[in-house]
């Protein structure tokens, strides 16, 4: 009785525990969480749920992890308690994390009427419960995932999302890759784009990037370059860090609530301005990323215990149509 027992409590509890997968190249060590209706580690309405890398190490330096102490959802985006960090439900993702929206808002919120259905890409068909406006903090009922399909190998995951709404027109599929490429310090994340619907689609797309670099806090270790001359307004930010040139550079240490956010404007038509590095001078470690499509838009957030450069591609399909794009991480260490 006893045996069966315990028997039946292991089954549960890994029957609880999130599906996840582990790559390794020789000089990456990555590991993800795998999309995952009923016990996915992230099953919020604001990110796409493929791809939600939580670790990664390189040469002995640990590049993305969990931010935030708790999860609350009663929190919107995000809340300081005590000595915490609290994430909303819907916040609460780690590592190169992706969000769609058009206009920022979900696919076709505003034409659906309360008690009907819109798309969130990389998440599935959603449930507009009542005539407030479009909150990507806020959690909504989700109708229908989608089907999900998922491939691992050693050094590469494959995900498939096929969804469709006859009631809103919209459908597409969906394909992302997060590829180690040979053996070095670069990792790929490959995406493909097919309209399936009636109607066209038209969207932004940008990776988060919750870089939390071997735990330190942003501060004068850290500096951010593009190729661009920055124009972006750093507000009450002043004292916490400068615009210079082409860099962003910290004046002291995030400590307690500071926050430091910015548009980085100045960028062109060409996919070279897609090119942002992130280094802490004095370990050396960072990451550079680049990309074959051009830039939309380019922000920068962070507080005392998450970095996030997040760099925006758009795109317009047709019915029928396809777009892809892929995303390109070099992880530095001394002397690269």
């Amino acid at each position: 009785m006893r045996t069966g027992l315990l028997l039946l409590l292991s089954t549960v509890l890994a029957a609880a525990e999130p599906p996840q997968a582990e790559l390794t190249n020789g000089s990456l060590r990555v590991k993800l969480y795998l999309p995952d209706a009923a016990n996915g580690y992230y099953r919020a309405t604001r990110f796409d749920w493929s791809g939600m890398i939580y670790s990664l190490e390189y040469a002995g330096h640990r590049f993305y992890g969990p931010w935030f102490q708790r999860v609350d959802p009663k929190a919107h985006d995000f809340v300081y308690q005590g000595n915490e960090i609290v994430a909303g439900p819907c916040t609460a993702a780690t590592g190169p994390a992706e969000e769609f929206s058009s206009d920022n808002k979900a696919l076709g919120y505003d034409e659906a009427k309360p008690g009907g259905t819109f798309l969130k890409i990389g998440v599935g068909v959603l449930r507009r419960p009542d005539a407030e406006d479009y909150d990507h903090f806020r959690l909504y009922p989700i109708v229908n995932p989608g089907k999900w399909k998922t491939k691992v190998s050693r050094t590469a995951v494959e995900f498939t999302q096929q969804v469709s709404d006859g009631s809103s027109g919209y459908g597409y599929e969906y394909h992302k890759t997060v590829r180690l490429a040979g053996s070095g310090p670069e990792m790929a994340i490959e995406h493909s784009f097919r309209n399936t619907g009636r109607k066209t689609i038209s969207s932004r797309v940008y990776d988060h990037n919750f870089l939390v670099l071997d735990g330190q806090a942003p501060g004068p270790d850290f500096t951010i370059s593009v190729p661009f001359d920055i124009r972006g307004d750093l507000g009450p930010a002043t004292s916490l860090a400068e615009i210079r040139g082409k860099q962003i550079l910290y004046r002291k240490t995030l400590t307690g609530e500071d926050r430091v956010m910015t548009e980085m404007a100045g960028f062109g038509p060409s996919a070279t301005d897609y090119d942002v590095r992130v280094v802490n001078t004095k370990t050396g470690a960072g990451v550079r990323i680049t990309a074959d499509r051009p830039l939309a838009r380019m922000m920068l957030w962070s507080i005392r215990a998450v970095l996030s450069a997040e760099p925006f591609v758009e795109f317009t399909v047709k019915p029928g149509g396809t777009y892809t794009w892929k995303l390109n991480y070099h992880y530095l260490k001394q002397g690269d």
